[in-house]
């Protein structure tokens, strides 16, 4: 009777202790940052400009598992640094870049011209090992508001304008042939297993939550430092609980004294 009400009290200590748990899974979706739309296919219309100053539909781009990541080439902050990341991977990956997976750098600024996006590609490439293959392999576009909308809205790139800038985080985004998403990378480093992991997976049609979808519980998006931060009131208020309830339970369960 005893470990039945205890087990009462327990249950009662969680559920009472949930809604901090629901009301944060309930939120509304950021307003900058990443959302992931595992399993989704990408709109039938976005139309980019591509190097050659040529309007395309990008899923006719799209014939192998791809990587997108929405970028703009003016960008003093996240932008450099992950577009260095992609070419250090590339660089890296002992697959082929053009023919077991490709990359699609889009810009989501409507002003950027695809001159200003030849340029930026023409400074990587200038520092990368595996030139020839990125020169085919890692394609750069411009486009529109409406269809930079459309791509934007499908794969959950979340961003704000500031300024003559914008506020946004760093990701990349995996589709397979089908145009079906199938998983996100955030950050702007990226270990050669989880590049080849994810075209693999890609490749197979199979979808994968991130593991950093796993660690936004502990960090928080900065949008001021264009940076994720470690959120130490959620943590600190976690281990507080959990502490709560080890010591509830210890106190309730610790066997009792014989009375002499």
């Amino acid at each position: 009777m005893l470990k039945l009400k205890s087990l009462i009290l327990t249950l009662g200590l969680i559920l009472a202790l949930s809604p901090i748990s629901r009301a944060d899974d309930q939120s509304n979706d950021p307003e900058i940052g990443i959302v992931e739309h595992l399993n989704e296919f990408l709109p039938k219309e976005v139309w980019v400009t591509n190097e050659a100053g040529k309007k395309v539909n990008l899923i006719d781009e799209i014939d192998k598992p791809t990587i997108i990541n929405m970028v703009y080439f003016r960008c003093p902050g996240v932008c450099s640094p992950l577009m260095d990341g992609i070419a250090d991977v590339i660089d890296k990956s002992d697959m082929d870049l053009g023919k077991d997976f490709q990359v699609l750098t889009i810009s989501f600024d409507p002003s950027e011209g695809i001159d200003l996006a030849k340029n930026k590609k023409a400074n990587y490439l200038a520092q990368m090992n595996k030139k020839i293959s990125a020169e085919k392999g890692w394609k750069f576009y411009v486009s529109d508001s409406t269809s930079i909308a459309r791509i934007t809205n499908a794969i959950g790139f979340k961003y704000k304008k500031a300024g003559n800038d914008f506020l946004h985080a760093a990701s990349i985004v995996f589709v397979n042939k089908d145009k079906m998403i199938c998983r996100y990378l955030n950050g702007t480093y990226f270990l050669p297993i989880e590049l080849k992991m994810s075209v693999i997976e890609a490749n197979k049609g199979n979808s994968m939550p991130t593991v950093n979808r796993v660690l936004q519980f502990c960090y928080s998006y900065d949008p001021v430092g264009q940076a994720y931060v470690l959120n130490v009131t959620k943590i600190s208020a976690t281990l507080i609980l959990a502490l709560a309830v080890i010591v509830f339970l210890f106190l309730i369960f610790k066997p009792r004294r014989k009375k002499d």
